[in-house]
């Protein structure tokens, strides 16, 4: 007899791509009311089940119920006419149109064959305040951050009375601040009888919210627990094996200064900024969103212009605004956006992890290519690259494997200094002590490694020294001993002294914490 209560059912569904069986025999269940979160590792077939509940992929075997009867989904409006809206991570909005022309995106209100724009205000309107977001319904996409955009998204899924709604990794990049407004949110659909399938990488977030955890890995599910479920078996149901600690630095011996950063200065957005990384150090970078921490470290990588200061590598001077220089003279940037700034989505593993060496690998004219496909299979094997194939299109990989392709053409590169921004943003648990892992690595073969992240817990955990930033200046500098989160958050609220800057400071959200 089936479960009024349930909403959904998976019973041992299967899928399977070329060279790759993405999900084998897996079981799932929603009920009315509830938060289930869906765990596992980048790569263990999270992503492939949404998108056959959403109607994108078919599976090969299996089955799938909804209130107890065995439907199809077939696209986009048979999940829509189950009452199945999904959020991805990658927002599914049109810029240039308004907030109430997406949400409301090929349906409209007419009258007399006219769309109804009066109508479609006072709906969207009624739906953004449902979910708490104070906007104009005609304000265009384009003009929101990423909060907003995630309310709207939510609101678009509420305009199609969604009873399903399936949330990738909904707070990837908001602030603690904006965690707490989306939870609030989650909640109230949860009373309304909205069954939520929940996504994240984030372990703290399932006790605050979660009612049931389905563990994924390789493919498979392996467990169904309470989401009270303590954070290390989580770990171990993720991984298949315990891992001891979260944050595994190994504090290597220091050298001379590889990187030396003196009074940079871009009008409006950093001023007098200076700091040096020596050999085997891990310097991170922590601040507030707006702190100009991003915007700091591309123009020591030549991507973006300033207007004073220096920078040297090894002692000798960086000409400004110049990205090969930059990666003549040793510097690697792993950016914040992998997908936008840091890959090829639509070239192969081989091709992106050959990028920063392929000049080098070019002799009268013609690449090396024996020698590139040699040294990119070397790096892959070494960064554990869970793929099918060198040849595989990188797009088609996990976040966190798509984040060990970016690391790894700087290792091929030979990378003396290497700046990571939000190098663990949107990967898993494993993923993350793995990359954790490479950075001791590196050190230890005598590289400096300078990385930001919004997560306190790393950044305190990772580094040997910590500067935190604040409207644009260096606010202050922690040794290891002194950085506690309570410290890093002091300065980063701080204003530093002769401040000149006119960068954007009204965004005071935390970064992240555990």
């Amino acid at each position: 007899m089936s479960n009024p209560d349930e909403l959904l059912r998976i019973e041992g569904i299967r899928k399977t791509f070329p060279g790759v069986v993405a999900l084998d025999a897996v079981d799932f269940d929603l009920r009315r009311g509830e938060v289930h979160v869906l765990l596992g590792e980048n790569g263990a077939g999270k992503s492939t089940l949404i998108k056959m509940l959403s109607g994108a992929y078919t599976p090969d075997a299996g089955r799938i119920l909804a209130d107890g009867e065995e439907v199809r989904i077939h696209g986009a409006q048979d999940a829509e006419r189950l009452g199945i809206a999904t959020i991805y991570q990658e927002f599914n909005l049109v810029p240039d149109l308004t907030v109430a022309e997406n949400i409301f995106l090929g349906r409209q209100p007419r009258r007399f064959g006219m769309i109804d724009r009066k109508r479609m205000e006072a709906d969207a309107a009624v739906l953004l305040e449902r979910v708490g977001v104070s906007v104009s319904p005609w304000t265009r996409v384009r003009e929101l951050g990423i909060a907003r955009l995630q309310m709207v998204e939510i609101a678009k899924a509420l305009s199609l009375d969604a009873r399903v709604l399936i949330m990738d990794e909904p707070t990837a990049v908001l602030t603690s601040e904006e965690v707490e407004k989306l939870f609030a949110i989650v909640r109230r659909l949860r009373e309304d009888g909205v069954g939520i399938v929940f996504i994240t990488h984030h372990l703290d977030e399932i006790a605050a919210l979660g009612d049931r955890v389905t563990v994924i890995r390789d493919g498979r599910s392996v467990g169904q627990v309470p989401a009270t479920t303590p954070e290390d078996e989580l770990v171990r149901l993720m991984v298949g094996r315990s891992i001891e600690q979260q944050y595994p630095r190994r504090r290597a011996e220091q050298g001379a200064a590889l990187l030396a950063v003196e009074g940079l200065t871009r009008d409006g957005v950093f001023h007098d900024v200076s700091f040096q990384v020596h050999a085997g150090e891990v310097v991170g970078i922590a601040g507030l969103v707006g702190a100009g921490r991003t915007e700091v470290v591309r123009a020591v990588f030549g991507a973006d212009p300033y207007d004073g200061g220096s920078v040297h590598v090894a002692g000798s001077g960086l000409r400004r605004h110049d990205v090969n220089a930059a990666m003549a003279a040793g510097i690697g940037l792993v950016p914040e956006d992998r997908k936008g700034q840091g890959l090829v989505l639509d070239a192969s593993v081989e091709e992106n992890l050959g990028l920063v060496t392929m000049r080098s690998a070019t002799r009268g004219g013609l690449v090396d290519r024996k020698a590139q496909h040699t040294a990119a299979e070397r790096i892959a094997k070494q960064l554990g690259v869970r793929m099918a194939g060198l040849g595989q299109q990188v797009r088609t990989l996990s976040g966190g494997n798509q984040q060990k392709v970016v690391i790894g053409k700087w290792l091929l590169a030979d990378t003396k200094v290497l700046i990571l921004d939000e190098p663990t943003r949107g990967i898993d648990v494993g993923a993350k002590v793995e990359i954790y892992q490479l950075i001791n690595e590196l050190t230890a073969a005598g590289a400096a490694v300078l990385m930001i992240s919004s997560d306190l817990p790393e950044v305190l955990g990772m580094s040997d020294r910590v500067l935190v930033m604040a409207q644009g200046r260096i606010a202050g500098e922690l040794s290891g001993e002194q950085a506690t989160q309570d410290a890093v958050m002091a300065l980063a609220v701080s204003h530093p002294a002769g401040n000149t800057g006119t960068h954007d400071t009204t965004a005071k959200e935390a970064p992240r914490g555990h």
